[in-house]
């Protein structure tokens, strides 16, 4: 990837040059991050109709989770904190 289409990405996903797709799977993401508990079939229907299989949500929701995780745990310990 190119450094400027990072940096639209990190800015905001939503109106970033990036195919329709990708930003599906990013709002699954963000849902996932914000509140898993409101995750319905309604999402996983909306990664079905952009293409994802069910393997494919399994591993987008699995990495999603485990950066979420991952992140958590550093925090924790105060990695990167000065």
């Amino acid at each position: 990837m190119d450094d400027g289409l990072v940096e639209a990405i990190r800015k905001d996903y939503r109106s970033a040059p990036i195919d329709a797709r990708d930003r599906v799977m990013l709002d699954y993401v963000v849902q996932v991050t914000r509140d898993a508990t409101k995750v319905g079939p309604e999402d996983h229907r909306r990664l079905r109709d952009a293409g994802f299989d069910d393997r494919a949500i399994l591993q987008i929701t699995l990495i999603t989770a485990w950066f979420n995780y991952i992140n958590k745990v550093a925090d924790a310990l105060g990695v990167g904190r000065s």
